[in-house]
């Protein structure tokens, strides 16, 4: 069944859509949440709250991509389960790291007007984005979206840990040098 198939059994409250989800989305959103969270059973159990969140939000929501819909809402849990019961033993500390990585190019809203501000701050990180190398671009989004170790970064593009973190550092300098040139920072 494809997405707007998907999309339009939710839209008709049919249970069936949550089970067509699954089928259709289950290994992805697994994958998401096991490199968040380092653990099956956690994994699993953030997969079926992402359903269910999906059930809830569609409607009044109607997702333009499904795949991009429940990859962030997936995304999203499993940032949720670590802030409110991470132990040091899980994720390795990648997750943290990863965030703290990152905490230098981007601040956390706290109000209604940064999180307007935050919107503005992510068009613009998607257009640095699309603007970066592919190799670039594809090694800060498995570090900074699926929060991949540098060990399975260097692995997946077939290139040494050091290239890896030398790649990430620059890429982070450049984003940081574009978001203060925005104003952001």
């Amino acid at each position: 069944m494809d997405d707007s198939q998907i999309i339009a059994l939710y839209l008709q409250r049919d249970e069936r859509a949550v089970s067509e989800t699954d089928k259709k989305y289950n290994g992805y959103c697994m994958q998401i949440a096991r490199h968040i969270l380092r653990s099956e059973q956690d994994a699993a159990e953030v997969v079926n709250e992402t359903f269910f969140a999906v059930w809830q939000s569609i409607p009044p929501n109607h997702p333009e991509t499904l795949t991009g819909y429940i990859g962030r809402i997936t995304r999203m849990l499993c940032l949720k389960r670590l802030r409110t019961a991470y132990t040091a033993k899980r994720g390795s500390g990648e997750t943290a790291l990863a965030l703290e990585e990152l905490s230098g190019c981007v601040r956390a809203a706290e109000n209604v007007e940064q999180t307007l501000e935050a919107k503005e701050l992510a068009q613009y990180i998607n257009r640095f984005l699309r603007n970066l190398p592919a190799a670039e671009r594809n090694a800060f989004i498995c570090r900074y979206w699926y929060f991949h170790t540098i060990e399975e970064i260097a692995q997946q593009f077939g290139c040494t840990k050091s290239k890896v973190k030398s790649m990430l550092f620059r890429t982070r300098k450049k984003l940081r040098e574009m978001l203060t040139k925005e104003g952001f920072l």
